[in-house]
């Protein structure tokens, strides 16, 4: 059970000096080690690539509201606030 909470190592080879450079001097800015600015990189990109999962999965759904609806209903809730009432569009959403 112990092994399913600990990370993998992952290793890049080749890396250019001057990549590494940048990469220290980035992570030096921010108050990191490389490994800890490397491993939010990597996080990020991971994070990314389920988006764009998501995004791909969803992108063929298609929705009766058009851009002139979502623009009045900010507008809308802008000048009203909370109290704005959405109920009309709650069907067209599902």
């Amino acid at each position: 059970m112990y092994n399913a909470c600990m990370g993998v190592n992952m290793q890049i080879r080749n890396v250019p000096e001057g990549v590494r450079d940048r990469i220290a001097e980035r992570a030096a800015a921010k108050g990191q080690s490389i490994q800890a600015y490397l491993l939010e990189m990597v996080e990020r990109e991971a994070r990314f690539a389920g988006n764009a999962a998501t995004f791909d999965i969803t992108s063929g759904r298609r929705t009766s509201i058009t851009v002139n609806d979502a623009v009045d209903v900010v507008r809308e809730g802008r000048e009203g606030g909370a109290e704005v009432d959405r109920g009309d569009l709650h069907g067209e959403l599902g």
